[in-house]
């Protein structure tokens, strides 16, 4: 299961749909590239503003965005093959902006579309400048290398709200499923391989597989068409093995999206404005020093990009927060020991050279400053990335600190793990200084979630009286409590498995006193390894595990001749490579707990997808609308 294959899908479309070819002589070719909006979001994640430029790309600018012509230059379109779109494609011709255009389409489009833009083309006696027109089944955003999610645009199309809505009809079901499977159909033609698709029952998750299963069917049923024949990107890799696609509904598991989380990348995605793998912050330029009465200065915005080019992002990004910020600070001593080895040389190079003693030094170091200087890039480097981690860390450190994060994810744990609870939920509803109404709406959601028993009318008055004089919105539990009620007719709540944390003593490494992150008062929690429910059903699945938990799940192969439905699995030998993929939202902490997961498994590899990416706050608004009145 080849991650490279969508950069190397995507330069390939740069580079006007032949291999792009590393060290080839010569300068590239000079292009533009046009892009919509879902064009820009597939390709921000993944190739940077330098990386454009050497491929050729000297502008990039949106579609429908006003552009001047520019007759002697090639443009690449990248976009999606809507109305609006063509329309404006179709203009282009007629305005004659550029001097050809290589059309891009994000999915596949319809012959009706297509014979509009020949129509443009030939009433513009265009026809010899649209060099290309290709489907690029690039459908989905790469965040991470084993990670996608479906859509940034439109999200709410694709939502947890839009799935479990009440009043849903079955025409709009229609249109969310056939969205969701648009996309992991481009996902699978990219991958260059026909998965065997496993599915729980009676979910939103089970309409994805029966119409994904179709599509693939039809596909390979129409042999000169094919898109899984021969030359795709990812053939040969893998091809004597498939893959299997777990297709799980959020249903199964609404505790983990609203857990407080203890590791750094979930923890940003949490507290902080993290989107496409950007984060953006706001920087409080002191309103101490102003003089009374002053208006307090503008709050500067910083945003950083945090993605697999980051070496400190890419190895810590799943360590527990205290690692993190002790491991930041290792970073600024070693940067600063090599800062200082320069700036000494640098002195010693400006003696006199009477002294017998300095000329033989000088030899010697010259080779040392040489190794200095040449160093010195990747000097500047790692001191942009320790600027970079230390304002995100201090950012994040910030919100545990005013709002009790660690308090919170500590009880959290020990409520999903079934431990015994060392305090009571309600003096930490009623704690004023205990983090957010939302914070407190979260934990109990999680209580009232994972309780086997729920709470007695009179206990659940009690509750809610204390969450409404702290300020919460009780729309979110009425939704869940629908939803219990729904679910127990269905089956039994999930379990988390054992106990997972345990304090560390306060004044470990990380509190000492010269740290730029003092974290006294926040607890150092460790992390013990333990399942999720998403990655006890992939375990159960990939390794042919008899569970209750699957043994009754779907099975389709869309190879096979005849889709008949048993959920026998034909094939008996344990998966190499997996994809989960959750219906209504995923989220980091679920990506982390299967990367952790898939550690321990030698030669095998995992890739988690998810219709959106939702953090707590968008996913406890969602609950809230489908919980009004």
């Amino acid at each position: 299961m080849s991650k490279e294959n969508i950069p190397v899908a995507l330069k390939r479309m740069l580079n006007f749909n032949v291999p792009h070819v590393k060290n080839s002589t010569g300068e590239p070719v000079w292009k533009v590239l046009i892009y919509d909006r879902f064009g820009q979001d597939i390709i921000s994640p993944l190739l940077s503003v330098k990386e454009l430029r050497d491929m050729g790309i000297t502008l990039h600018l949106l579609l429908h965005s006003d552009r001047d012509p520019i007759p002697d230059v090639p443009a690449v379109y990248f976009v999606m093959p809507t109305e609006e779109n063509i329309d404006r494609m179709c203009q282009d011709l007629r305005n004659q902006l550029y001097e050809s255009y290589y059309l891009n389409f994000i999915s596949a489009i319809s012959r009706g579309k297509l014979e509009d833009i020949a129509n443009a083309a030939l009433a513009a006696s265009a026809v010899t400048q649209v060099a290309k027109v290709f489907d690029q089944y690039l459908n989905f955003i790469t965040l991470e290398d084993d990670m996608f999610v479906l859509c940034n645009q439109n999200k709410e199309l694709v939502s947890y709200r839009a799935i479990n809505r009440p009043d849903i009809t079955d025409t709009e079901m229609e249109t969310v499923m056939d969205t969701i499977v648009d996309s992991l159909f481009c996902f699978f033609v990219t991958l260059g391989a026909v998965p065997i698709i496993r599915c729980s029952r009676g979910t939103a998750a089970e309409m994805v597989a029966v119409k994904l299963d179709k599509k693939l069917r039809e596909n390979l049923r129409d042999a000169r068409n094919s898109l899984f024949t021969g030359d795709t990107l990812g053939a040969g890799q893998f091809s004597f093995q498939r893959p299997l696609l777990v297709l799980v509904d959020r249903n199964i598991d609404l505790a983990t999206p609203l857990h407080h989380t203890w590791t750094y990348q979930a923890l940003v995605h949490d507290v902080l404005d993290f989107h496409l793998n950007r984060v953006n912050l706001e920087e409080s330029s002191g309103v101490e020093n102003s003089p009374a009465g002053a208006r307090p200065k503008r709050k500067n915005k910083k945003s950083y990009d945090l993605t697999p080019v980051d070496k400190f992002w890419q190895k810590h990004k799943g360590s527990p927060f205290p690692e993190v910020a002790e491991s930041v600070q290792q970073e600024l001593e070693s940067y600063r020991a090599q800062e200082d080895e320069v700036k000494r040389l640098k002195s010693i190079m400006g003696l006199e050279g009477e002294d017998e003693g300095a000329i033989s030094m000088l030899s010697d170091n010259t080779a040392k400053l040489t190794s200095a200087v040449s160093s010195l890039p990747e000097l500047l480097e790692k001191k942009r990335l320790i600027d970079l981690h230390t304002n995100v860390a201090t950012a994040v450190l910030e919100h545990i600190k005013a709002r009790k994060l660690d308090v919170y994810f500590e009880y959290e744990e020990k409520i999903m793990s079934k431990t015994t609870l060392d305090k009571s939920l309600l003096d930490i509803i009623s704690d004023p200084d205990a983090g957010t109404p939302e914070d407190k709406m979260r934990l109990f959601l999680i209580y009232y979630i994972s309780a086997q028993q729920a709470p007695s009318e009179a206990d659940l008055e009690q509750y809610k009286k204390a969450l409404t004089d702290a300020g919460c919105n009780l729309n979110p539990l009425q939704y869940i409590k629908q939803w219990k009620a729904f679910a127990k007719m269905a089956s039994a709540p999930t379990s988390y498995g054992s106990t997972t944390t345990k304090p560390m003593g306060l004044l470990s490494r990380v509190m000492n006193t010269g740290s730029q992150f003092v974290m006294e008062g926040v607890k150092n929690l460790v992390l013990k390894q333990q399942n999720l429910p998403v990655t006890r059903i992939l375990d159960n699945l990939m390794e042919m595990k008899s569970n209750p938990e699957t043994d009754d799940y779907r099975y389709f192969d869309p190879k096979m001749l005849r889709g008949n439905d048993s959920s026998v699995p034909r094939n008996k030998n344990p998966f190499q490579e997996a994809i989960v993929f959750v219906v209504g939202g995923g989220n980091y902490i679920e990506y982390q707990n299967l990367v952790d997961y898939i550690k321990g498994k030698q030669g095998k590899h995992i890739l988690y997808g998810c219709s959106e990416l939702f953090n707590a706050t968008q996913f406890i608004k969602q609950l809230s609308q489908l919980g009004q009145k």
